[in-house]
């Protein structure tokens, strides 16, 4: 009787360990601002929501792509955003190839990687 009540409070920990990490859910990109800085080269000032809950899962970067889905610049978030949501971080120095007219950008999670809403921006 002792074991199963053990293995049930054991069960009940685990589905809530689970429920807490799905939780915040995926990391969504909400705003891109870009700015050109050079010939072909530019800044992106990308605002990022997600219900960041600590070191165990929060938002913790994000990529501009090319429309064929190479990747062109990465932002990497080194800590949580717990009391700053949603936040806005830059990128520089990022380089459009020639003829590519938009890019997209997309959030990461530590926990979900990428899957959240993008943003499709043109590029000035």
């Amino acid at each position: 009787n002792c074991y199963i009540m053990k293995k049930w409070r054991l069960t009940v920990v685990g589905l809530l360990m689970i429920a807490t990490v799905a939780w915040a859910g995926e990391a969504d990109v909400l705003q891109v601002k870009v700015e050109q800085t050079g010939e072909r080269t530019y800044t992106f000032h990308v605002t990022v929501r997600h219900a960041d809950e600590g070191w165990d899962h929060y938002a913790n970067g994000w990529e501009v792509l090319a429309p064929d889905g190479s990747v062109l610049g990465k932002r990497i978030l080194y800590h949580p955003h717990v009391a700053e949501q949603p936040f806005t971080r830059s990128l520089a120095g990022v380089i459009v190839p020639e003829g590519v007219t938009e890019v997209t950008v997309r959030a990461q999670d530590s926990v979900h990687g990428t899957g959240g809403k993008t943003v499709t921006v043109a590029v000035p």
